[in-house]
Parts: structure tokens; C-alpha cells; sequence
């Protein structure tokens, strides 16, 4: 928003003229002060205070003027959508219009880029009192991904558990990686760690070789080995 400038006899009298024309409060505005201005001597030679004044930008429109600013140098007709939850000092950022895919990129990583850039922009506003956590989406991406991340991390570990070999999945961002740690977290028969250095880290899954000796031939569990004669059975029925 453009500045103000506003007269009076005095700054703070200055400060309540401009926050009354920019419709605000004066802990959610920014001024200058041009001239402090003077009493003068008995009233002769006064001069009035001068402040420039302007609202300050709230992390919402801080989000979508940059987005807009970017989308209009890539000659994109995109609507932004920004919903903030101040408890949760959380804000949702949807994108919507044609050629999405555009903003999502490879895997998400444009999208994710995105992301952190309206984070950076997000949190310089001085009206955001803490961190806020900004999710950029468009097309429902982030769940379809989250969905795809879950099932490829059950089947590399179904894999795992029959080859009884480790396998080290693709590099993967932070997010991504948390959710292939996640969708194993509880399973008995595998573990997953994150290995490599940024941009390359990636997470491996391997056999906890323990619980599956003893699960497989020893005299406890039997359940394993009931669930790998299924699926191989499974595997044979498919391929007849």
C-alpha cells in the first residue's frame, strides 16, 4: 500500500489523523517521522509535525502479492487462495487454473520451491508474531503424492521382506521422507533410515533380520511365514 502523508500538531496526533484515514491501529502501521515539528514561541513561528504512514502488510497479502507478482512475469492466469490459521500459525496457500503442472515440476520440486520462497516472504512481515508453517498446494498434489509415497513404501518393504535385501529409495525432500518413515514406522519386519547429504538424501529400507528369524522359523509368531506363502501363492496365481 502506498504511503501517506499526514500533518498535525504534533506526531502522535499525526499518528492517530493516519491511522484513522488508513482504517487501522496504530500497532498495525508504519510511519516516518518527516518533521517533528515546533510550538513555536507563544504560538508564533509553530510548525506542525509531518509523518509518512502506511498499513503494515499482513502475512496474507504479503503471500499473494508475491505469488501474483510471479505468475504475471510467467504470463500465468493463476487464483490464489490463502486461508491463515493464526492458532495453529499455519497458512494454506491453493493454487488453481490451467497448466499446473507447470507449478508442480518434477516430483514437486517446483511447487516446493515455491513454497519456500512464500515462506521466506511470509515471515519478513512484521505483523506475524512467530513462525508460520506455509503449505503451498494445487490440484489436491501434496495427498495424491502422500498416497503414492505410502503405497511405494509398502511395496518396497513387501520386497525387502522377500529378498531380504535392503533397498534405497530416490532422493526425496525432508517432507517426503518423513511420510516413507512414517507409513513403516509400525511394521515389524522392516526399518528405514534416511542416508546421503542434501539434495541427494534418501531413505533406505531394510529387513530387521531379528524379529524375521524369529518370526519365520523359530517357534513363536508364525504369521510371517503364513503371510509370505499367501502372497507367493498370490504371485503364482497372477502369473498362471
Amino acid at each position: 500500500m502506498d504511503m501517506i502523508t499526514v500533518s498535525a500538531k504534533t506526531v502522535d496526533e499525526a499518528i492517530t489523523k493516519a491511522s484513522i484515514e488508513l482504517g487501522t491501529t496504530s500497532d498495525k502501521m508504519e510511519y516516518e517521522v518527516l518533521d517533528k515539528g515546533s510550538t513555536g514561541f507563544l504560538g508564533i513561528g509553530a510548525k506542525p509535525a509531518i509523518i509518512r504512514a502506511k498499513k503494515k502488510e499482513s502475512p496474507e497479502d504479503a503471500a499473494v502479492e508475491f505469488l501474483s507478482q510471479i505468475f504475471e512475469t510467467m504470463n500465468l492466469d493463476v487464483s490464489i487462495t490463502v486461508a491463515l490459521n493464526e492458532e495453529e500459525r499455519e497458512m494454506s496457500v491453493n493454487l488453481s487454473g490451467e497448466d499446473m503442472g507447470i507449478l508442480i515440476g518434477k516430483r514437486g520440486q517446483t511447487l516446493d520451491s515455491l513454497q519456500y520462497l512464500v515462506s521466506l516472504v511470509v515471515n519478513k512481515t512484521k505483523t506475524s508474531e512467530g513462525h508460520i508453517r506455509v503449505k503451498l498446494d494445487t490440484e489436491n498434489y501434496r495427498e495424491r503424492r502422500k498416497e503414492t509415497l505410502e503405497t511405494l513404501a509398502k511395496n518396497i518393504a513387501y520386497k525387502v521382506k522377500r529378498t531380504k535385501r535392503s533397498v534405497s529409495l530416490e532422493p526425496m525432500n525432508p517432507y517426503e521422507r518423513r511420510i516413507i518413515h512414517a507409513a513403516l514406522q509400525n511394521d515389524k519386519y522392516v526399518t528405514t533410515r534416511s542416508d546421503g547429504e542434501e539434495p541427494f538424501r534418501h531413505v533406505i529400507i531394510s529387513l530387521k533380520r531379528e524379529n524375521y528369524k524369529k518370526d519365520r522359523y523359530g517357534s513363536g509368531d508364525r504369521g510371517l511365514k503364513q503371510q509370505y506363502e499367501s502372497s507367493e501363492n498370490g504371485a503364482n496365481l497372477r502369473k498362471s
